[in-house]
């Protein structure tokens, strides 16, 4: 009697699950991206300079109405000016940087509601989500009208006999992406959502600012360019002085519309359709 009653409140609980039919998806991501790091121009609140583009794709795979895999790959730009700050130690520095972020990342999401587009019957539900990503940045800054990338510049002593403890910064990292967002079901082919979501980074370099000012005249014998895009504050700062912040790595984010298509039982949503008219209608021969 007590393994009936094990058994009957086991399937009480599965049945969500098993009622529904896994399936899986594809679609793409529109919308903007930010940074937050040791040039942001507020503690606060973003600003223009701060937003840009960021476009992606990704494929889910839906285990059951709250459990879906998801992977995918994203594209953005993330850039910041001090001259726009609202901080005064940023407007001093005058130091700035754009870089373009690829991204591919692995993530579980999780409906809270429950989510079902077959029939309509779920329609919606909020959603969160977590995961594993890895990037490829490389931060750069104008000087005379044109981009130059700043890592080879060691513009804080990397590679300089002088800075042992200085090593070329790599230009791939990983990330820990988290957040959530709201999902709508338009029909049982087509799924929107509207989300947003951080990356905390494991590096200090997206900005190529971290450290301290290194002595300007070792920078000016390695490359006159790596001692004038340093420093930019048009006037000379003693090495030693802190340039940014290296007990805390930078930041992302992602803020975008996503347009899903379901591909249900191997095949189009249409096959389930079509599967569930051929057992109400007239047989044929």
């Amino acid at each position: 009697m007590i393994k009936k009653n094990i058994i009957l409140t086991l399937s009480l609980f599965l049945l969500p699950f098993l009622s529904f039919s896994q399936h899986s998806e594809l679609g793409i991501t529109l919308g903007i991206s930010a940074y937050q790091g040791d040039l942001s121009p507020s503690k606060s609140r973003l600003k223009p300079g701060q937003i840009n583009p960021m476009v992606g794709i990704f494929g889910k795979y839906n285990f059951n109405r709250f459990i879906v895999a998801r992977a995918g790959f994203n594209y953005a730009i993330l850039s910041a000016e001090g001259s726009e700050s609202t901080i005064e130690a940023s407007i001093i520095k005058n130091l700035s940087f754009r870089s373009n972020i690829l991204e591919g990342n692995l993530m579980l999401e999780i409906n809270i509601l429950g989510y079902e587009p077959y029939n309509l019957e779920k329609p919606w539900s909020p959603y969160v989500f977590a995961g594993i990503a890895f990037f490829h940045y490389n931060p750069k800054a104008k000087y005379d009208g044109d981009w130059v990338e700043l890592q080879p510049l060691g513009t804080e002593g990397q590679g300089l006999s002088a800075y042992p403890d200085q090593k070329p910064y790599n230009l791939n990292s990983f990330a820990i992406p988290m957040g959530g967002g709201v999902k709508f079901a338009l029909s049982d082919s087509w799924n929107i959502a509207a989300e947003a979501g951080v990356r905390r980074t494991f590096t200090d370099y997206i900005d190529d600012v971290s450290g301290s000012y290194v002595e300007e005249s070792l920078l000016l014998e390695k490359n006159p360019l790596s001692a004038a895009l340093a420093n930019r504050s048009g006037e000379p700062i003693e090495a030693g002085r802190g340039r940014g912040n290296d007990q805390v790595s930078d930041w992302y984010a992602f803020i975008g519309i996503t347009l899903s298509r379901n591909f249900l039982d191997n095949g189009l949503v249409g096959s389930r359709r079509r599967g569930r008219k051929s057992k109400t209608g007239c047989p044929t021969f």
